[in-house]
């Protein structure tokens, strides 16, 4: 697509619809799940066996605004609530996921059921099993259509799509004990064709492999230090894998680092309010040439977590996972 570079807010609109007619093109071949810089604090967005494993409920909200400044950049929402069901091994959890890229929305809701398995007095083994409802909408009418093609508008550019209905399920196993969690799954089994795959509206939903892990070490008595990582494989697209290093300090506050394979370096920062309100920040630096290229003032992502805990004198300090 060649972009008039005369005429400012002509490029600029150009310059959107190419990165728009990039994601679809994309998203056509390889369709990845929402991502989050603090993954670490929302296990259950990606694996269902999470669920109840904090014992007792918990409640997450999250927000992320990706490459602010430019219009129509993708903004994510999800909020998630699990909880243990009684002494019988069994979790659940509901959770909402809201993603918007210019004019297309996708709307996710999930149940997650777990059974876990008591390996000892403190290491848990969790299946679990996620059942998904996909809601798709495309706002075609909103595209300036004699930018998108100067020879006249594109036909299978006409017709928006609404309220697109996908279900979908998933699986995955999760381990922990009060140091270390590891665990592997795929959120969504089914490659669900959301539209005709011979043209640019074409979205294939690919199945979305994730392991995740993590370690907490007590450096003294005021510090605890947290190294985790997240890789996500899907077919068609690299391999993403995401780091992290985080410090808290006398059970309140955490700092820390993350850097996205080839993609972005992170800033992370956290209060833990009381044991059972947490809030947490990032801030994202794109480091790729389509980060470099674009306007934009980075990404930034606040979460906010609640435990429904009884706060007790013998009560252990809030899990750093």
């Amino acid at each position: 697509m060649n972009c008039p570079n005369q005429i400012p807010g002509t490029a600029f609109k150009c310059l959107w619809v190419s990165l728009l007619a990039l994601m679809v093109t994309t998203i056509t071949s390889a369709q990845q799940d929402a991502q989050y810089t603090q993954y670490m604090y929302n296990t259950l967005s990606v694996n269902p066996g999470y669920a109840g494993s904090r014992g007792h409920m918990s409640i997450t909200a999250l927000h992320r605004s990706q490459w602010v400044g430019l219009d129509g950049a993708p903004k994510t929402q999800t909020v998630n609530l699990h909880t243990p069901m009684g002494q019988n091994g069994l979790g659940l959890g509901l959770s909402i996921v809201n993603d918007q890229i210019g004019p297309t929305a996708e709307t996710y809701f999930d149940l997650d059921i777990s059974y876990t398995i008591n390996l000892s007095d403190d290491a848990r083994f969790s299946m679990g099993v996620k059942g998904s409802a996909h809601m798709l909408d495309i706002r075609f009418s909103e595209l300036n259509q004699d930018i998108t093609n100067p020879g006249g508008p594109d036909p299978t550019l006409q017709q928006d799509i609404q309220n697109k209905f996908s279900p979908n399920v998933g699986a995955g196993v999760y381990y922990h004990n009060q140091r270390f969690y590891t665990g592997i799954s795929v959120p969504r089994f089914l490659e669900t064709q959301h539209f005709d795959e011979s043209s640019l509206s074409t979205a294939a939903e690919q199945m979305n492999f994730y392991w995740i892990a993590g370690y907490v070490w007590d450096v003294s008595p005021m510090w605890k230090f947290k190294p985790a990582v997240l890789a996500k494989a899907v077919r068609g697209a690299p391999l993403q894998l995401d780091f992290s290093a985080s410090a808290m300090y006398n059970e309140k506050f955490i700092l820390g680092a993350a850097y996205r394979w080839d993609a972005a370096i992170s800033g992370l920062a956290g209060f833990q309010v009381s044991p059972e309100f947490m809030i947490g920040l990032a801030y994202d630096r794109e480091i790729t040439e389509l980060g470099q290229a674009i306007f934009n003032d980075g990404s930034f992502e606040v979460i906010l977590r609640y435990d429904f805990i009884k706060v007790l004198e013998s009560m252990k300090s809030p899990r750093f996972f």
